[in-house]
Parts: C-alpha cells; structure tokens; sequence
C-alpha cells in the first residue's frame, strides 16, 4: 500500500511541475521537432551597471547535438543554426525560473528565420524556441572593482525545442465514382 501512495504522490508532483511550465508554446498549431542538447558556455562581462559593479550577459556559445552528433550551434542574437544553413533567430516571450533555482532560466521565444538562412532545411518555418531543462549558465560571484572587464565562459547544457506549425495532409483529388 505504501508503494502505491508513493507512486501516486510522484505523479501529482510531476503533474504539478509540468502545469507550471509557461515555456510550452500557446499556439496548439505548432508540433514540436525532436528535442536537441544544447552543450557550450554562456558568457558574461564584469561591468558598471546602474553604479556598482555586476556580471552582464553578452552571448550563448553552444553546439547543437541530435545523441551524438553535432547538427548545429547556438549564438549570439539569440540565433540557432543547423549545418543545413537554416537559422532563426529568437525574441524573448517569456523566463521562468529553472526548477533547480541554481541554472540559466527556460525560456520560450517567437522565432524568425535569420537574414542569411536558407529558405528550406530543418529549421525552416519555425515559430517558435524552448530552452529547458537547463544545468549551469549562471553568472560566477566575484565581479567587484577589481574585476572590472573580466569575461567569465560559465558551462551549461539545455535542452531545445523548435516548434513548427504542424504539416496538413495533404488532399487528394477527389474522384467521382462517375468518372
């Protein structure tokens, strides 16, 4: 019995957690693509901001990866390329919190295709970018005057989604049974 009531706590918490996950696109339109790992750094400058010292974030430095293989790269813009030369790029709707409160925040973001990007290939038609599961990427203690321009490359891993409006069957043409 005791089995049981765990096993069912563990569901309500994982119910739980996933209804507060606000990165899941809205548009019941759009279907996801295969998931990849985002494996790289994501840099911050020790800067004046608003009078004191403090890390600011300049830019991501990720490699896409399908299992093993490398399938393309995450960069400043935020722009996401394929090795198929499609890219987009991503505009902030919105950042929760990772789970862990330790890591980068997930993120969704609208997507529009790069100015140099191929008008076909894997990320063609994207619409949207989810950022999540998240594992390091936040910015080191120690910016203090004595840091000032300072770069720090912190590790992270992320998992990303790209979203594309799910693909109509395609109609036949209809015949009639009277030729």
């Amino acid at each position: 019995m005791r089995l049981g009531i765990t096993f069912a706590a563990i569901l309500l918490l994982s119910a739980g957690t996933r209804a507060q996950d606000h990165t899941i696109p809205p548009d019941p339109t759009v279907a996801p693509l295969p998931p990849v790992t985002g494996r790289g750094v994501q840099i911050y400058h020790c800067q004046q901001q608003q009078g004191s010292p403090a890390w600011v974030f300049v830019a991501p430095e990720a490699t896409l990866y399908a299992g093993n293989e490398a399938v393309g790269s995450h960069s400043a813009g935020p722009t996401w390329r394929w090795n198929d030369g499609s890219a987009v790029v991503g505009k902030l709707l919105i950042s929760q919190p990772a789970p862990d409160r330790i890591s980068i925040p997930w993120l969704l973001l609208a997507a529009s295709p790069a100015i140099d990007s191929t008008p076909t290939g894997m990320l063609a038609h994207v619409s949207y970018v989810r950022r999540s599961d998240t594992h390091g990427g936040m910015p080191p203690s120690g910016c203090d005057t004595r840091h000032l321009g300072a770069v720090a490359r912190v590790p992270y891993t992320a998992l990303y989604t790209f979203y594309k409006a799910a693909e109509r069957p395609k109609s036949r043409g209809h015949s009639s049974p009277h030729g």
